[in-house]
């Protein structure tokens, strides 16, 4: 037995040998490797660069783009024979811009939220998001960092997305945010204590069994990252944001899970407690961040942690609670009045601090899809010069996502995710809000201004 098994194993390596020599005559196999470069599909001439790597600006550029990804980029206006040549000499070009902080399935519906509550279901929820994803995509955010939603609506649009199935951003999902009974993710709160319905309890977790147990649950549903609710919010009924609702034990059951499966962790807080706690126990961002003191700003930068301040829907909650309160539940109207101003002050003073900045807008409907560049004007007034603002949604976006080998910037080797501007947005920064061209993956969604198709 023994010498059959010998002989059959010399066979087997004398085919393996003579079919690598056969291969060998054939020359290289075909498919990746090194060997001559491709020349360009396509090359942007652009006017003026500010490419996400760097906060210099370069005037005259040439991007060279092959397939999906950027393969060079070389000073003064080239055009390699074949190329496709696609002139921005006149504007200003960027990477493709990145949201931190976003709801995409999500849109307010004015007069009375609590009862869209219990009217509307995931298949609205759907349909919105696809909406929803073609407008920030042609307002040129090319990647999205989508912090909660239903599961599998996000997961959904999410594959689609990548499947060419329908227009929009890159998106990293959350999907259900994972909180406290009671707190701001308890979508029971404040209602008839005998309604029900099963999703609202699949993101309650009490304990640590419970935080791991959900942990991975939406690690196997598709999830990118995971979302959770130490303090009390606004837009909820009842919860205190200046309080800390969930236990250390339970933070750090889902931030070590989490990071376990190779997934990092937003943590919605507003109160100094929660925040303060949840970056100790290892969080990758805080959402918000109101409270948050000097005390607080030390903890930041001692563990790398990023604030995503969310400066367009605190200054759209605070609007609506003066104007239409009544269009909010009586404990948000008040609350809003309150955390509205302070996160403009904690973005000031967490700035200066040199706390690490990406840019989120926390956009669910008070600000409709495709607005989201309004929040680079309020981070300037609140003291962020144009070029960090830019920075913030750029290459720390891609940081806090964790993918800088593919977005953030413009360089050989990143997706062809481009966008540009007429204008100069370090002189005004709200040129941004006006994106003239669009560009993802080296497919153009919008050329002149047009939506490509339109």
């Amino acid at each position: 037995m023994k010498q059959a098994l010998m002989a059959a194993a010399a066979a087997f390596a004398l085919t393996l040998a003579v079919q690598g020599a056969a291969h060998a005559a054939e020359g290289p196999a075909a498919g990746p490797g090194p060997g001559p470069a491709a020349g360009p599909d396509t090359v942007i001439h652009a006017g003026r660069l500010i490419d996400g790597a760097s906060k210099t600006p370069r005037d005259k550029v040439s991007i060279l783009i092959r397939a999906d990804r950027i393969v060079g980029v070389e000073p003064g206006f080239v055009a390699p024979a074949g190329a496709r040549v696609i002139d921005l000499s006149d504007e200003t070009v960027l990477p493709g811009l990145i949201e931190c902080h976003d709801h995409i399935s999500a849109s307010f519906h004015k007069g009375d939220p609590i009862r869209s509550a219990v009217t509307r279901t995931a298949y609205d929820d759907e349909i919105d998001a696809v909406n929803n994803a073609r407008a920030e995509l042609l307002a040129g955010f090319t990647s999205v960092r989508d912090v909660g939603g239903a599961t599998g609506v996000v997961v959904a649009l999410k594959k689609a997305v990548n499947a060419g199935e329908i227009p929009g951003p890159r998106f990293w999902v959350a999907g259900t945010p994972l909180g406290p009974t009671g707190g701001h993710s308890d979508r029971a709160d404040g209602l008839d204590p005998s309604l029900s319905e099963p999703s609202w309890t699949q993101n309650i977790i009490d304990s640590p069994e419970a935080a791991r147990h959900a942990v991975r649950l939406l690690r196997r549903e598709g999830v990118d990252l995971i979302k959770i609710m130490p303090s009390g919010g606004v837009m909820s009924i009842g919860d205190n944001p200046a309080l800390q609702l969930m236990a250390d034990d339970e933070i750090k059951a889902v931030i070590d899970t989490a990071h376990a499966l190779g997934m990092k962790v937003a943590a919605h807080a507003h109160g100094k407690a929660a925040i303060d706690h949840t970056i100790a126990l290892g969080v990758d961002s805080i959402e918000h961040g109101s409270y948050a003191d000097a005390e607080s700003y030390a903890l930041f930068k001692q563990h790398g942690t990023y604030l995503v301040p969310t400066m367009l829907v605190a200054e759209r909650v605070y609007e609506h609670a003066k104007a239409h309160p009544e269009d909010l539940n009586p404990s948000t109207a008040a609350k809003a009045l309150v955390i509205g101003p302070m996160i403009a002050k904690n973005l000031h003073d967490a700035y200066q601090a040199g706390v690490k900045i990406a840019f989120g807008t926390d956009t669910f409907g008070l600000s409709n899809h495709g607005e989201n560049a309004q929040e680079f004007g309020l981070m300037v007034d609140a003291g962020m010069t144009p070029a960090d603002a830019i920075f913030a949604a750029t290459h720390n976006g891609a940081d806090l996502i964790g993918d800088l080998d593919d977005i953030g910037s413009v360089q050989t080797g990143r997706y062809a995710d481009i966008v540009a501007v007429k204008g100069d947005p370090y002189a005004n920064i709200r040129v941004l809000e006006k994106v003239d061209f669009v560009m993802k993956g080296g497919k153009v969604y919008k050329s002149g201004g047009v939506a490509a198709g339109a």
